[in-house]
């Protein structure tokens, strides 16, 4: 059987991010994906238009309908829009032991707010501490840190602050520096690790998404935090190669665009090319 993973956050009706992005993520790397929506929005390529957020218990009645019949080898959270949502999140997760993933959405990419204030501060207090890893851009790490991440040394001092707020590890993604992400784990030593990376070209929408995905994918078959989120670097970048120009905005990553590749090496190999 198939190992299990969970999404939780809002969906996107443009298919490009959140919910969406997540289960093509799990689908694509052989695993069963689950999830408990928490929003419902009106996007496309060219921005959010509404946010309906669902009512805690709506989000309760989900979690507790997939954890009363699947293990779940590992969960993630995206979008998680208000503060009930968080707690009753935080409530239904606590003392289960299931190794979390948590994608701090705050704002789209392509425009609008996405977790209300308040929230920010119930992700803080009641969710980060459960977390394996949390995985903030440099955006979200200002808003969780209050340090504004502008290079390397930066971003460590925004690592070690969310460290102390309570998180056991943070991977401050370096997208929108130098494609250089941090890793810095509790216990792990003070400097961190430097995951390198390459800017590729490509349309980006639910490339965040998309790498937390798969870091929860590789995290639920056992490997290290450090293999996993190399490995979960590599298949983003694949599918921002494998991107798509759809609508009239910014286009989605092509999750599939790993199965594709793995397809053609495989031919290659087949024919003696390799």
């Amino acid at each position: 059987m198939p190992q299990v993973v969970l999404s939780i956050g809002g969906s996107d009706s443009g298919g490009g991010a959140g919910i969406c992005a997540d289960i093509k993520t799990f689908s694509a790397l052989g695993l069963h994906g689950t999830c408990a929506v928490t929003a419902i929005t009106a996007q496309n390529t060219l921005g959010v238009q509404q946010i309906f957020g669902l009512e805690p218990e709506v989000v309760e009645a989900q979690l507790k309908s997939i954890t009363d019949d699947f293990t779940i080898a590992a969960a993630k959270t995206g979008m998680l829009h208000s503060a009930g949502i968080v707690e009753a999140v935080s409530l239904h997760l606590a003392g289960r032991n299931i190794p979390l993933v948590l994608d701090p959405v705050i704002d789209a990419e392509a425009g609008g707010r996405l977790l209300f204030p308040d929230a920010v501060e119930a992700l803080k207090t009641s969710l980060m501490p459960l977390a394996r890893v949390v995985t903030p851009n440099i955006f979200e790490a200002y808003a969780l840190s209050g340090i504004r991440v502008r290079d390397r040394e930066s971003a460590l001092l925004a690592a070690r602050k969310i460290l102390e707020i309570g998180a056991r590890a943070v991977i401050i993604k370096g997208g929108h520096l130098d494609c250089i992400d941090l890793l810095l784990e509790s216990g792990g030593g003070d400097e961190g690790i430097l995951l390198s990376g390459k800017r590729v070209a490509g349309e980006n929408h639910g490339v965040g998404c998309t790498y937390s995905a798969a870091l929860t994918c590789y995290l639920a078959q056992g490997f290290t935090l450090q293999s996993a989120a190399i490995q979960a670097k590599r298949f983003a970048e694949k599918a921002l190669i494998g991107s798509m120009r759809v609508g009239r905005g910014v286009g989605p990553v092509d999750q599939a665009a790993y199965l594709r590749r793995q397809a053609e090496l495989a031919g290659a190999r087949r024919d003696g090319k390799l």
